[in-house]
């Protein structure tokens, strides 16, 4: 059995670091304000992707934003006001273009996470956050720079950086931490 070093733990770090620099955290900024105006949001990604994106569903919703994740039964219709919030880290994926072009088509704003912003889905967004991780399109031969496997590193990105615009929307909207508890379920 072989132990996790403390090498490997920084190293880890020493990866994740760039994902938070100062060209990616002047995009909260916008991202906030955007957020802070939205009738509605809407969240959606697929794989592990999916699950950062829920996560991000959950604090929005902890603040007292009127959001949900496309596949619940509670979706309502998208439209103008709304803005769709989707995960694209390799920045070609079918079902969230597809989704993207509905979204747009009916009046919302398209924003969209990826670490790679020339692809489709990012170039056919109103909004793009650049998160510069690796992620499964680039883990083999040369591209790779992560020690950990596929697109573990921006699903690690995304959810350190969603925590950042939370904080953000946070002040912005004026939430308490303890109005946020308030919000938590209690069905647990």
């Amino acid at each position: 059995m072989t132990l996790i070093s403390l090498e490997t733990a920084d190293r880890l770090l020493d990866e994740l670091r760039p994902g938070l620099g100062v060209d990616v955290l002047q995009q909260i900024e916008p991202l906030g304000q955007l957020l802070a105006t939205a009738r509605r949001i809407v969240c959606h990604g697929v794989g592990r992707e999916g699950l950062m994106m829920r996560a991000l569903a959950m604090r929005l919703f902890h603040l007292g934003c009127d959001v949900h994740v496309v596949g619940d039964m509670t979706l309502p219709p998208v439209g103008a006001g709304d803005v769709f919030l989707v995960s694209a880290g390799p920045g070609d994926i079918a079902t969230i273009a597809t989704l993207c072009g509905i979204a747009r088509t009916a009046g919302a704003k398209v924003v969209c996470f990826t670490a790679e912003p020339d692809g489709p889905v990012p170039q056919g967004a109103d909004h793009v956050v650049h998160l510069p991780a690796q992620t499964m399109a680039a883990d083999q031969g040369s591209r790779a720079t992560s020690i950990l496997p596929m697109g573990s590193l921006f699903e690690a990105l995304m959810f350190l950086f969603f925590e950042l615009v939370v904080l953000d929307l946070r002040d912005r909207l004026e939430i308490t931490p303890m109005a946020m508890r308030a919000n938590h379920t209690n069905l647990e």
